[in-house]
Order: structure tokens, then sequence, then C-alpha cells
């Protein structure tokens, strides 16, 4: 498995993932092709023969150069490849182009329901400082806003 930065031919890929991860709120091709003409950072994880495993994006708030804060766009990884350090690469990659690029916070918002996934942002240093009510549409499931400084 490798991280490469995620590219318009990886859309392809991605959205049969979140179909089956995300369902109803699943993002579409032209949510990803908007994120990357905005110049958002994503990430995908590739195994041997460059079949999408798993993607994550950040984007940046503020100055470009340098940005009050950044914000997790998404983190997914296919069912297969599923706890098996993937997620965690791929957070690790985005953290880490947060703080090249001088982010003071980092924020994110996770499905109050999705444990697994508020495990692993709290294993890096994310903490809840807020929920937004409803967020997901259009199941009306509430979000977790996580933060972590640096």
């Amino acid at each position: 498995m490798r991280t490469v930065r995620f590219r318009w031919w990886h859309i392809e890929q991605a959205v049969p993932i979140e179909a089956d991860l995300f369902g109803a709120e699943q993002w579409s091709a032209e949510m990803f092709w908007n994120e990357l003409a905005n110049g958002h950072h994503y990430l995908a994880a590739v195994d041997g023969t460059d079949r999408l495993a798993g993607y994550a994006g950040l984007a940046l708030a503020g100055d470009p150069a340098t940005p009050d804060e950044a914000w997790v766009q998404n983190v997914a990884v296919r069912r297969d490849h599923q706890r098996r350090g993937v997620g965690r690469t791929l957070l690790v990659g985005l953290l880490d182009e947060a703080t090249r690029r001088g982010a003071g916070r980092t924020f994110l918002e996770v499905a109050v329901d999705n444990a697994p996934a508020q495990r692993l942002y709290a294993a890096y240093g994310f903490e809840p400082v807020g929920v937004r009510r409803g967020y997901y549409q259009p199941s009306n499931t509430d979000a977790l806003v996580m933060m972590r400084d640096g």
C-alpha cells in the first residue's frame, strides 16, 4: 500500500466506495471534482495495482500562505482494507500537510454514531468542541465537531 496525491483519475473508483460507506449521504463525482478544482489537498491510498483502497481530503481556511485553520474533509477506506492502518496513514498525511502549511488548528466533523472514527481522531489529539444537529442529510444524523491544536 502506498499513499499518493488524489487525482481526477481516482474519482471513478472513489464514487463506489462512497456509495458503499455513506449511502444516501455519499459525495458525488462532481463534489470530488469541485474539491480538486478548489486546490484542496487530497491523498489516495492505492495497492500494488493502483486500485484505490482509501482517500482523505484537507481544506485550508484563511490566507493560503498562512492558513488559520485546516478542515479534514473526509477519510474513507474501502471495507476490505479497513483495520489495516490505511485510515491512520491517510490521517497522518493530512495532519502533516496542515502542519507544513502552518495551520494553527485542525477541525473535522464525524457522525456521532461513528465511535471507531472518533477513537482514531482522539488518538491524534482531536477533542470534541461542539455538535452540529442534523448535519448529515438525509439521515438527519448529528455531527460531532472535533479539533486539535497544531
